[in-house]
């Protein structure tokens, strides 16, 4: 058995499971919502034409829910497939790479919250402060409750000058 063989004798016995099962391609396509394309190179063993990483493996668990076969061996047999057929799975890369991105526009996102909050406050603040500055001249009483007086100082430049 080659490393095409093993790939196209994976696809082979999905096909065959699936056929054995009374299942028509469309109806696979119509319950897991996979594209008929996607499950044809599936079991044809063209896994490069499917989409990498969770993408592939939801679509072989999706079609062997449906067809009703046991996940955990056919999902062994599949990485198993995948690793000899040379189809590199960049899932790790893809979310390590997903991760990166998320962290390095975080603080960002952080720091423009941050602002907009402390905007948003200092906003309210100004509304409430014209608000009971207008309901205090409204209701004719002063705008601070005690009157301010200034009072003169009695310094020795005011004595000198009084003199």
């Amino acid at each position: 058995m080659g490393r095409e063989g093993g790939v196209a004798a994976f696809g082979e016995q999905l096909r065959r499971a699936r056929e054995a099962r009374g299942l028509a391609l469309e109806s696979i396509c119509e319950t897991t919502k996979v594209p008929a394309r996607h499950i044809r190179a599936l079991e044809s063993g063209s896994y490069d034409e499917l989409p990498g990483g969770v993408f592939r493996r939801g679509f072989v668990r999706s079609y062997l829910a449906v067809v009703g076969l046991e996940e955990g061996d056919w999902m062994k047999r599949f990485e198993e497939s995948c690793r000899t057929s040379g189809v590199r799975d960049a899932a790790g890369r893809e979310w390590a790479a997903f991760a990166e991105n998320v962290k390095n526009n975080r603080p960002a996102s952080y720091r423009r919250a941050g602002v907009r909050g402390a905007l948003a406050i200092s906003v309210l603040a100004v509304i409430a402060l014209a608000g009971w500055c207008g309901w205090r001249l409204k209701s004719h009483r002063p705008l601070l409750p005690v009157r301010l007086v200034w009072a003169r100082t009695n310094s020795w430049v005011d004595k000198a000058a009084s003199r």
